[in-house]
């Protein structure tokens, strides 16, 4: 494994699910966010600040399957301190599945064993999210 920084660039810090939503938002494919599941983790350092979004899995229109070891080995090549999850459901359909709850418990359990904190996991649509922080169906990961 190797770390190469990119030197002293302004980077977006992230506070609110908001501002990753934006962000996230600004880098989705908009010939794929209606039409197949996606799973992304935005990686973060110690200040909040964006270090990179990975995309880890794509799927089909209902599901895409997500390798937990590949999310943390992403995270810790990328030095990341914390890192946001985010998938989108092409339906346009806001609410988590069942599925979804039980994956992001998880990699909340693989993250407190690395040391890699969960702040967040994403459901992007073309026009919204849902902030699982936000809906209190995760808990404060500070």
């Amino acid at each position: 494994l190797v770390y190469k920084g990119k030197g002293n660039h302004q980077r977006p810090v992230i506070q609110t699910a908001e501002d990753a939503y934006v962000l996230l938002r600004a880098t989705w494919d908009d010939n794929k966010i209606e039409l197949v599941e996606q799973f992304k983790i935005m990686l973060l350092d110690t200040n909040g600040e964006c270090l990179g979004i990975a995309e880890l899995a794509s799927g089909n229109i209902t599901c895409c399957l997500v390798d937990v070891r590949l999310i943390f080995a992403t995270a810790l090549k990328s030095r990341a301190t914390s890192i946001i999850l985010a998938h989108n459901h092409p339906s346009g359909n806001l609410k988590p599945s069942n599925n979804d709850i039980k994956l992001t418990k998880k990699i909340m359990e693989g993250g407190v064993i690395l040391d890699v904190t969960v702040a967040d996991h994403l459901i992007v649509t073309n026009n919204s999210y849902y902030s699982f922080m936000n809906e209190n169906v995760m808990p404060a990961p500070f």
